[in-house]
């Protein structure tokens, strides 16, 4: 039997009569980094907004950890969806200081999560100053904060330079060997390619292909063949 930590079930979201998710079955494995691959405007983010509780679906289902999806399940999800959420005035620790006060969790875990984004060396430097790269490994600290076994990544390499997209791909790979599985957004097939173990295809709302990462496959291909095939 597969050991699924997420699964969607017929999942669907309409805003007013327009269908922006239609029937979405996804399946994703325990420690494993799933990538959602899709152009602009394709459904991703409002996908992963129904996943994280952001959304309602109109119809269909979550599962998380083999039961219905609950608000009570956020507290085993990270979450970094659009800019991260950081106080551009206060320190690295300083920003994860406040998210451990504010969820009653202890402040060793302030270094622990440092360590896993290679922040522990920032000082008093603030976050304001940080470069786009920093900011977004920041982020993913204040996501993993709460030890989540879930951790939901829309687009994060959105405006890096190919220094910082190749630091953060080495951190999100290092995740599944932690306990974390990891979904990631993006329409930049060479990023899901290096950084993914399987990938799900979403066009128009529909998921059109789910897969293990096969590398004798040309990627590129098999998406522009899908993504076309409807435009």
């Amino acid at each position: 039997m597969e050991d699924y930590i997420l699964q969607t079930k017929k999942l669907c979201k309409q805003f007013k009569k327009q269908s922006v998710v239609d029937n979405v079955n996804i399946s994703i494995k325990r420690n494993t980094i799933y990538g959602l691959l899709g152009p602009n405007g394709a459904g991703k983010s409002t996908t992963l907004k129904m996943l994280t509780g952001l959304l309602k679906p109109t119809t269909g289902k979550v599962l998380f950890d083999g039961h219905d999806w609950s608000r009570k399940d956020l507290n085993n999800i990270g979450v970094l969806i659009e800019s991260p959420p950081l106080y551009e005035n206060l320190t690295a620790r300083e920003n994860l200081k406040v998210r451990t006060m504010l969820l009653g969790i202890n402040e060793k875990r302030i270094d622990e999560v440092l360590e896993i984004v290679d922040l522990k060396d920032t000082g008093k430097k603030r976050a304001g100053q940080f470069s786009m790269g920093m900011k977004q490994r920041l982020g993913i600290a204040i996501a993993l904060i709460n030890h989540p076994k879930l951790l939901i990544l829309d687009e994060p390499a959105n405006g890096l330079d190919p220094i910082g997209i190749n630091d953060l791909r080495k951190l999100i790979r290092r995740l599944p060997s932690k306990g974390i599985t990891v979904i990631i957004s993006s329409h930049i097939l060479s990023e899901i390619e290096q950084t993914a173990d399987y990938i799900g295809i979403i066009d128009g709302g529909i998921l059109k292909y789910e897969s293990k990462i096969n590398n004798d496959e040309n990627l590129e291909s098999l998406f522009m063949n899908l993504v076309k095939r409807e435009r």
